[in-house]
């Protein structure tokens, strides 16, 4: 690593020892940029390296709301602005007990070069709080929801930040917090993205960031000569990106054999049709059930529990042609990669944000897999969310058949941005630098054009 970028990444993890995702986040970044930076010699980027890596503006807040039995519960929210340089911030809420000022950081960075690709006029940011939705009835969602937005509401705006959902805030949360921000602030406007259908939503945007992540990965295949027709495909988590990641997969002739949530891991080598896929929807986004229950309706799959401190996952250790992690950050590690490479994986699309360690990505890159970062694989959700944006300002609305169409288009142009970045910059295929390097020369020269702020 050059000097100048080994400096910048020591002052990052002295000035905050404690957030390892973020150093993550940063480190693959710096490596990704580390050829621009040594042979660029005017130096102009180094100037601004520091200032694109620290949060313009950083807010955490108490959450207080009432429980169904009346008892105060009080929670932590965060709203990270990240960087406003190509526009308004743009990126989702999390609510999920893990959320901490690192996890929200590192999301925060990585949607600014995200946000970036799409060619969409968005700053990132990213936000959340530590309130587990999970189990809480529809009433205790809408107390947190509320009282959360009571705050945020004084730090976003349709040209200010615009939040969307993330793990954890679907139709349900988005639609509260929606409503509260009008009681509010007496205006019906775009602050959020991912709205229902009948008050401001885009169709196609619970579909995006799966179809998003599929037609990436199909414009990689097309390049190699191949497709999606009879590969057998990997995929974890079961909610919304996992749900349309396996319905792209469907309608492109492949077969997807795993889902996963927190508990466990189903493996289907019947593979997981349309038919199945609607009783997982009606699982997951209905009923809020368990993926266990998955082998009580087709009982010829198998369902291995997890506990949290396995070496590796089992659902990685199936052989397969193509994997797509949906789940969490980090959810991949070396014993999984070595088991993916063992069991033949060519392509590896990461759904989710950085689910894939520090370890395993090395792994990936030297045996030759092809990549594709979350900041590039999973930019469809923001994309749409930014399309939705379109709609809002314009007081109109695209059919489906439109916003796939955008979609598909803004997708297959990320691919074109990014292999070519990686083959003026990097290597053949390099994917992460290419997505990290492309990012960065557009932030970084609207920062410069600015007045290096």
């Amino acid at each position: 690593m050059h000097k100048e970028t080994q400096k910048i990444l020591d002052y990052v993890i002295q000035k905050d020892p404690d957030q390892k995702e973020f150093h993550q986040a940063v480190t693959t970044f710096l490596n990704s940029i580390d050829g621009v930076i040594a042979e660029e010699p005017q130096m102009i980027y180094h100037k601004i390296l520091d200032r694109l890596i620290e949060p313009e503006r950083i807010i955490m807040f108490r959450v207080p709301w009432v429980d169904d039995n009346g008892k105060l519960q009080i929670n932590r929210g965060f709203r990270i602005q990240q960087s406003s340089a190509l526009g308004p911030y743009k990126g989702g809420l999390r609510f999920h007990p893990s959320v901490n000022l690192s996890i929200l950081k590192f999301l925060a960075f990585e949607q600014v070069f995200k946000n970036s690709l799409t060619g969409l006029p968005m700053g990132g940011g990213k936000g959340g709080a530590d309130f587990d939705p999970k189990g809480k009835s529809d009433t205790e969602v809408m107390n947190f929801c509320q009282s959360f937005m009571t705050e945020l509401s004084k730090h976003i705006g349709a040209n200010t930040d615009v939040p969307a959902g993330d793990m954890g805030v679907g139709g349900r949360e988005i639609g509260y917090m929606f409503g509260q921000y009008k009681r509010l602030q007496n205006e019906v406007t775009g602050v959020l993205t991912g709205k229902g259908l009948s008050f401001g939503g885009s169709l196609i945007r619970p579909e995006a960031t799966g179809y998003g992540l599929i037609y990436l990965a199909q414009a990689v295949l097309e390049a190699e000569n191949d497709s999606f027709k009879n590969k057998v495909c990997l995929v974890s988590g079961s909610g919304n990106v996992s749900q349309y990641t396996i319905e792209k997969i469907n309608q492109l002739g492949g077969k997807v054999i795993t889902i996963s949530d927190s508990n466990g891991v189903i493996i289907d080598n019947d593979g997981i049709d349309n038919e199945k896929l609607e009783w997982i929807k009606v699982l997951k986004n209905v009923r809020r059930g368990r993926i266990s229950e998955y082998v009580k309706k087709y009982s010829n799959a198998t369902y291995i529990a997890r506990t949290g401190n396995e070496e590796y996952n089992e659902l990685w250790n199936v052989k397969a042609d193509l994997a797509f992690p949906c789940a969490v950050q980090n959810e991949i590690n070396l014993k999984d990669a070595e088991h993916m490479i063992a069991n033949g994986i060519k392509l590896v699309g990461e759904g989710a944000n950085m689910p894939t360690n520090l370890d395993a990505h090395r792994l990936f890159q030297a045996k030759g897999v092809l990549f594709l970062p979350g900041k590039a694989a999973n930019a469809g959700g923001v994309a749409v969310s930014g399309l939705e944006m379109s709609q809002n300002s314009g007081r109109i609305s695209w059919t489906k058949e439109e916003v796939d169409r955008k979609l598909e288009a803004i997708m297959r142009n990320i691919y074109k941005v990014i292999s070519e970045a990686a083959d003026n910059y990097s290597t053949h295929n390099n994917f992460t630098d290419g997505a990290n390097i492309a990012g960065f020369l557009k932030v970084s020269d609207a920062m410069l054009a600015q007045g290096y702020v």
